[in-house]
């Protein structure tokens, strides 16, 4: 070890005599290291959510091929080693190409929650009885309720026709909190009963364009901090830039803007000051999304900061560290961890 004082001490140092606060914006000042992106882990099929557990393991879901029940459950380990621990997951493509199937997670204690978007299911996944190297279950074990039904049935507002359970919290009560981004809303289930209810919706929003008026808020992402949810969203084509909010969501459902000026946002997390970190699918090109388009912003109700920018069509994101998370890049197929 140097016998000197380096960055890591004195943040060591800081930490005993600051708040968590003051500790990011000393961080936002100092700023030693250039952002590190590396990959951690390759030869995925189309990986989405990402959790970590407290052994520093990531559990993976992959959505498949899109042509047979290939989607699964996968554990990566601290070194970067890729074990599956469910499979069998209907794994479907769209007219588009798109393959649609397990989208993200939640860890709850030892329970792992999993979405299915196209089965419009909630899977249940003891990862206690889950070891490296165990053979896998298969899908088909699990315990697993059916959400879709209930949301395409619900009489909403702003009628859509579909559900797609995408991304998921724990919140007050240990209950879930779902958001459909078919439907965009979201849903609460009760955990003492498993009775489901509408938490909230989300309202369309102007499209600058005109063209048409309004596009869809469509809700991807999902976090609770304790006194509020805060919702991350993508809009519907024509993808206008800048017009993605994230939203803040009190207890009782009512829904405000929490920031704006961000655009095509897929996932969620707070950093260690509860702020949000977004991650920017991309930029719209006219015709397709611009490949290594794709950031990692940090977002306060006053500033959005770009942290990272030249991911590849980030999916996915899961805050580790202070300054470690690791991304999902779908159609790369691997897991980007990030160093900033």
């Amino acid at each position: 070890m140097r016998h000197k004082i380096t960055p890591y001490l004195s943040l060591l140092v800081l930490v005993c005599t600051t708040s968590c606060r003051e500790l990011f914006d000393y961080l936002d000042d100092v700023k030693p290291f250039k952002p590190q992106v590396t990959v951690f882990a390759t030869g995925l099929t189309a990986p989405l959510g990402i959790e970590s557990d407290t052994k520093g393991q990531l559990w993976i879901t992959e959505a498949g091929t899109g042509f047979s029940n290939d989607g699964q459950l996968s554990l990566i380990t601290p070194q970067g080693k890729v074990y599956p621990a469910v499979t069998g997951f209907p794994s479907s493509v769209s007219p588009e190409g798109g393959v649609f199937g397990l989208n993200h997670l939640v860890l709850q204690g030892n329970t792992l929650w999993l979405l299915h978007g196209v089965e419009g299911k909630l899977y249940k996944f003891d990862i206690s009885s889950f070891r490296p190297g165990d053979a896998p279950l298969q899908a088909s074990e699990l315990e697993q309720e059916d959400i879709g039904t209930f949301v395409k049935d619900y009489a909403f507002e702003h009628e859509t026709g579909e559900s797609d359970v995408f991304n998921l919290t724990v919140g007050p009560e240990g209950d879930l909190f779902i958001v459909d981004a078919g439907a965009n809303a979201i849903i609460r289930r009760q955990a003492t009963t498993g009775k489901l209810s509408i938490f909230t919706t989300i309202p369309p929003v102007a499209n600058p364009g005109g063209d048409p008026v309004q596009v869809e808020a469509v809700p991807t992402g999902i976090v609770f901090d304790g006194y509020k949810f805060l919702v991350c969203s993508f809009t519907g084509y024509p993808f206008p830039a800048r017009q993605a909010p994230i939203y803040q969501v009190d207890l009782t459902g009512n829904i405000s803007v929490y920031q704006t000026g961000l655009s095509s946002l897929a996932d969620i997390d707070l950093g260690i000051d509860k702020k949000p970190l977004v991650v920017e699918y991309g930029t719209w090109a006219g015709e397709a999304f611009a490949q290594n388009s794709g950031s990692i912003v940090q977002a306060t109700a006053q500033k959005n900061t770009y942290l990272v920018t030249g991911l590849n069509f980030p999916n996915s994101i899961e805050r580790t560290g202070p300054r470690t998370c690791y991304v999902a890049q779908t159609f790369d197929g691997i897991i980007q961890k990030v160093n900033f």
